[in-house]
């Protein structure tokens, strides 16, 4: 495909807004329609963005003959639904993380995906911070191996709000959304399947209806080892902080920086084409499309990380 690919981005949030910057700075590329549930804000955001044609239905976007693509930013609970629906309808899809919250709905995205041959990616961007990239060169040129990892993933969000302290119209989920940043990641950079998962979980909050702490334990099939500390009570220092331990260093990643385990900081500026790591998601999304290949984070890739999560929920259950 050489010409403009033309892009639908459904969702006009932050992440949305995430997607829309990042789409700016790659060529080639064009959304042409925009879906939000508010008529008046998706208006708005369009407008700001040159976007020629909004909605509030997804449907009206997949008509569209000329939509070659869509980016899902939709609330967690309609990502499987709709991403089978882009794929029904003959478009490109990239989802953002999680692919689903119940494992047999993403199951159903890769049967889709599978009998379309079309491209399906979900947004694991940990796989795109220029600050993994660059331990995962290490890794594949034999100069580092994990033996640990250890993750805080770390918020303050006793109500439904999004990035942008925005009112959301979903609840948020330590498990099926934040935990798969980390799972997914671990198996990636460890190079090995998760052979075992643990998980504790603390109170339920009474009006939210989910645990708003929990801990993750994870075993790869060659002996790495990961925890994961996960908070919505967190009243400090936001965001998801990696420390990999390995036989030969020790590093420290915070989103797109990276530091030694003495805290000095390395230089990952020439890694990639960009520091933004929802940039070089969707540039990879588009270049899987006019290549006519499996992308990174296809859902194929990541499915192994939400059949971790469903053992996971299912030993909270219990």
């Amino acid at each position: 495909m050489s010409r403009t690919i033309k892009v639908a981005l459904a969702g006009a949030g932050a992440f949305g807004i995430k997607h829309l910057d990042a789409i700016k700075a790659i060529d080639g590329v064009e959304v042409v329609s925009l879906v939000s549930r508010e008529l008046a804000k998706t208006k708005e955001v369009a407008a700001a963005y040159g976007i020629g044609h909004c909605t509030t239905d997804l449907a009206d976007s997949l008509a569209l003959k000329e939509v070659d693509a869509v980016i899902l930013c939709t609330p967690t609970q309609m990502h499987a639904a709709q991403a089978i629906a882009c794929l029904q309808a003959g478009k490109h899809v990239q989802v953002e993380i999680p692919l689903c919250d119940r494992l047999a709905d993403g199951e159903q995205v890769l049967e889709w995906q599978r009998r379309t041959g079309l491209v399906a990616m979900v947004g694991h961007t940990r796989r795109f911070n220029p600050s993994h990239q660059y331990v995962r060169r290490r890794i594949e040129a034999g100069a580092f191996n994990i033996q640990q990892m250890d993750v805080q993933t770390y918020f303050f969000r006793r109500t439904n709000m999004n990035a942008l302290g925005q009112a959301r119209s979903w609840t948020d989920h330590l498990l099926w959304h934040h935990a798969a940043h980390t799972v997914d990641l671990f198996a990636y950079q460890a190079g090995s399947p998760i052979v075992k998962a643990n998980a504790v979980q603390g109170p339920i909050h009474p009006s939210l209806s989910i645990a708003m702490d929990m801990s993750i334990q994870l075993k790869a099939a060659n002996g790495a080892i990961c925890t994961l500390s996960l908070s919505f009570n967190n009243d400090g220092p936001l965001g998801t902080f990696f420390r990999y331990i390995g036989d030969s260093a020790t590093y420290i990643a915070r989103y797109d920086d990276l530091y030694t385990g003495k805290d000095e900081k390395l230089d990952v500026s020439t890694v990639a084409v960009s520091m933004n790591g929802i940039e070089l998601q969707d540039r990879e999304f588009f270049a899987a499309i006019r290549e006519g290949r499996e992308p990174n984070a296809s859902v194929a890739q990541v499915l192994p990380c939400y059949r971790t999560l469903d053992q996971l929920e299912q030993q909270l259950a219990g």
